[in-house]
């Protein structure tokens, strides 16, 4: 090793040394130090600081402060309408607007009530993915191709069609699995059950053949989860994401009121994907932005991998049938869903506008909650990156 080369390891060795010393956790990625906030501090930057405009980057956020989404409504008056009658409980209001924008690991901007726990809808899926990642990685789930049920034998999957659909297929929203949850049957046939959500009949086709958006199934997948852990869901998700991430104790995972189910003697609730019948993950965007921040590490936390790097791929590839979209994640490879933005860029996505932005080719994270256009809004934070 040359001297130079030994002085630039030896500098890396120190800073990271001296960023513990301050309560950060970091890692050493080739010849950056990457930063994670403690558990108490996430530490700012100037925008110029991480390679910004500051200029621009004020008028992006001008444009998210001045487009939030009008559904759902703020009391939550049109859930039932939309989505049909509720499962679970929703809260009695919502918040306004409000985001993080992180740069390098580093807050560069902040609008709006950031500490408020609202539900979050759909952006569970991707915390469901993780889950599953999570399981796949300790062998609990053998391989993502194989038969859910090989391993899951609760009867929700033996009739020659269920008896097909495997791990993959759920986690790319392709599984075409038939059957009822909660008093929700997959068809989604109904007002009442599924308002203006309801869709048309069709004809069921094989496992893996057909891509559909279809909560029901992912409700199939999450009890699923639940019985290979024999913990529920919100607890795992506690123990090997949450605490590692120093994310708050504000957040819940509230089920269904009728979503509970007999685990090796013990009454266990099964939680759902989104907050589409009530219920769902409850969260602040701190806590969100610290969630997506171990994606855009590819899964690692300081020097803790939680998901492997290999799952973190996997969930990032475009499905077969999908319309840009991985393992419950929606992605941009074709620059569609939101043109401006990278095409390796991610999002956890949820109704109202809850987005989690993952943009790795920038080192660019974004939380923006109750957003209306937020194509533009993501366009113009990165159209704000100078270097």
């Amino acid at each position: 090793m040359t001297r130079t080369r030994l002085a630039l390891v030896l500098t890396i060795a120190l800073v990271a040394i001296e960023l513990a010393a301050a309560g950060y956790q970091s890692s050493v990625t080739g010849n950056r130090v990457e930063y994670f906030p403690s558990r108490d501090n996430w530490e700012r930057r100037k925008p110029a600081d991480v390679g910004m405009d500051g200029t621009k980057l004020s008028d992006a956020i001008e444009f998210m402060k001045a487009h939030e989404t009008t559904t759902p409504a703020r009391d939550f008056s049109d859930q039932e309408i939309i989505f049909g009658k509720l499962l679970g409980s929703i809260p009695t209001e919502r918040g306004a607007t409000n985001g993080l924008i992180i740069r390098h690991g580093y807050i560069v901007a902040e609008f709006g009530d950031t500490l408020r726990p609202d539900p979050t809808y759909s952006v569970a899926k991707s915390m469901l993915s993780t889950v599953a990642g999570i399981a796949l990685d300790r062998g609990l789930i053998p391989n993502l191709d194989d038969p859910v049920v090989n391993v899951i034998k609760d009867g929700g999957y033996d009739s020659p069609h269920n008896r097909l659909v495997t791990w993959r297929n759920h986690l790319q929203q392709e599984s075409e699995w038939e059957g009822e949850m909660w008093g929700k049957n997959a068809n989604f046939l109904g007002t009442e059950g599924f308002g203006r959500g309801q869709m048309k009949p069709r004809a069921i086709q094989a496992p893996g053949a057909f891509y559909e958006y279809n909560d029901v199934r992912i409700n199939r997948f999450a009890m699923s989860l639940l019985r290979l852990f024999k913990k529920p869901i919100p607890d795992v998700f506690r123990d090997e994401v949450m605490n590692p991430v120093g994310a708050s104790t504000t957040w819940k995972w509230v089920p269904y009121t009728n979503a509970y189910v007999d685990i090796d003697g013990k009454r266990m609730a099964s939680v759902s994907g989104g907050t589409r019948w009530g219920g769902g993950m409850w969260i602040n965007s701190y806590d969100m932005a610290r969630f997506g921040l171990l994606w855009l590490r590819g899964g690692k936390w300081g020097d803790r991998q939680i998901v492997s790097p290999s799952y973190v791929k996997m969930a990032t590839t475009p499905s077969a049938h999908g319309p840009d979209y991985g393992f419950l994640w929606w992605l941009n490879t074709k620059q569609r869903q939101w043109p401006g933005s990278p095409p390796t860029a991610y999002f956890a996505l949820g109704n109202g506008g809850n987005i989690i932005f993952i943009d790795p080719s920038h080192d660019l994270l974004v939380v923006w909650r109750w957003s209306a256009q937020s194509s533009e809004g993501f366009r113009r934070v990165v159209d704000a990156i100078t270097s």
